[in-house]
């Protein structure tokens, strides 16, 4: 691997507690980071095959605990697909193994990855940070957990749009300023 597990974890962690739960981009991130229930898994995958074959592991012991024990999984692969193209590309498989597992509905599957770029903007767009994490990394998500919490959460619907807000507000230095990328380009 290029930077050891721990590194590849404890990155992705500064990144969740200082730009998803520091910036609110996500709002029902902090109650399962506090309480313990997001799983670190980091794949030591180089090709898509591999990845492919740690996301199966991941899913199946995913569902083999309560929700309680373990919320969500953030399959980290920091030596795979490092391309954003070719990682948007993988997403299909990844969907693809959902279905044949039977697991459309059960669980879903969001992706990360720090040249994340939404459809129509430009590579520099700062909304595409919204998405934008330390390593290639798969969020597996629990359905019922998903819908519990925008139940719980009034206009659920609005949080990508103040999430670009935000992100606007932020701009490049502030983003910049949050130090939330791989150790190896951390500003010191």
């Amino acid at each position: 691997m290029t930077v050891s597990p721990q590194i590849a974890i404890d990155d992705t962690r500064v990144w969740l507690e200082r730009a998803v739960i520091g910036l609110n981009l996500c709002p029902f991130a902090k109650g399962v980071h506090v309480k313990g229930q997001v799983h670190y898994a980091v794949s030591g995958a180089t090709d898509p095959e591999a990845l492919l074959r740690d996301l199966d592991l991941e899913l199946k012991q995913l569902l083999a605990l309560e929700a309680s024990a373990r919320d969500t999984t953030l399959l980290i692969a920091p030596d795979c697909l490092a391309d954003f193209l070719d990682f948007n590309d993988f997403l299909a498989e990844a969907d693809r193994l959902l279905v044949d597992l039977d697991l459309d509905g059960v669980l879903q599957i969001a992706p990360l990855h720090p040249l994340f770029q939404f459809a129509g903007t430009l590579d520099d767009d700062i909304t595409n940070y919204t998405n934008r994490s330390p390593y290639p990394t798969l969020h597996l998500l629990r359905e019922d957990s998903i819908d519990r919490a925008v139940a719980a959460f009034p206009n659920a619907e609005r949080i990508f749009e103040v999430n670009m807000q935000t992100m606007e507000q932020l701009g490049a230095a502030g983003w910049a300023a949050l130090g939330v990328g791989p150790s190896s380009i951390k500003p010191a």
